[in-house]
């Protein structure tokens, strides 16, 4: 019923399945500890660009990347801590580092627990001490993305977290959102808008954040699929982000902890004690 197995395409890939929903989960350490492909009754629910994900040079777009230590930008992609400037790239560097493979489960559920720890490569531009660990679990239509931050440095950690889920569709405008949230924050204009329910796909991109939540779900409804989405996340994500580029086959809605530039501003930033760990859930599931 549950099963991992192992597969040498060009990055080493795990494949969890659960063989009585016909799910399956393919994740690959090295690129970053990313989810390139889900199914759920043998349907794919996630979108990949095979291409970008070929190139090692280039940020994967699709699957499920890893946002750490910043979701977003930041002006000229720098910050400063105790009185340095550190630079830090888009959604930082978890996304582009190789994680290990701590943990295989397939007993009751099929899991695998990811670890990335701080090296040299990370303290050059984030100065903490660190273990990420990231568990999915694959049990039936659902996925569960369990978390575990801890901070090994003397000091507080801050930092915020996300994930940037790719999800797949063939027409957007047959998309149906519930979003817990009656205005969002356009991330280029910073203006805020009154949210009516929809999008207008004609825009070149749209890049929006919801931050006023008003639950921990979030759903979308393909109605050319017959297809429901729930996405579920814990107290920590203080907004849900949705973005899609114009004319192509995706969209993205995205738990984050905190906006862009929390290092800099400090709102909703997290601050992990020395020695202290913080666990967060994410849970996407899927009905026909």
């Amino acid at each position: 019923m549950f099963a991992i197995a192992i597969e040498q395409q060009q990055y080493q890939t795990y494949i969890l399945s659960d063989s009585s929903s016909e799910s399956r989960l393919e994740v690959v350490p090295q690129r970053g500890g990313i989810i390139t492909r889900w199914q759920v009754q043998g349907e794919d629910i996630l979108y990949l660009d095979a291409e970008r994900f070929a190139d090692p040079n280039l940020s994967v777009r699709g699957g499920i990347p890893i946002l750490f230590p910043i979701c977003g930008n930041l002006p000229d992609n720098t910050y400063t801590y105790q009185g340095k400037q550190y630079t830090l790239k888009q959604h930082g560097f978890a996304r582009d580092m190789p994680w290990e493979v701590a943990d295989q489960v397939a007993q009751d559920l099929v899991s695998l627990t990811l670890v990335l720890n701080s090296n040299d490569q990370t303290r050059a531009v984030y100065p903490f001490e660190f273990q990420l660990a990231f568990t999915y679990e694959l049990l039936g239509n659902g996925l569960n993305i369990r978390q575990r931050y801890t901070n090994h440095s003397p000091e507080p950690m801050p930092f915020s977290t996300g994930l940037h889920p790719y999800f797949q569709t063939s027409d957007k405008t047959k998309l149906e959102f519930n979003i817990p949230a009656s205005e969002y924050q356009d991330q280029r204009t910073k203006i805020t808008h009154y949210f009516n329910g929809s999008f207008d796909f004609d825009a070149d991109e749209i890049d929006v954040a919801f931050q006023k939540l008003t639950s921990k779900s979030t759903s979308v409804t393909d109605a050319t699929r017959r297809m429901q989405l729930t996405l579920e996340y814990d107290d920590a994500y203080s907004a849900v982000v949705f973005w899609t580029v114009k004319g192509k086959p995706y969209y993205c809605i995205e738990p984050w902890t905190a906006t862009r530039n929390a290092l800099n501003t400090g709102e909703n930033l997290i601050y992990l004690d020395p020695g202290a760990s913080l666990e967060t859930l994410v849970r996407l599931s899927v009905n026909f």
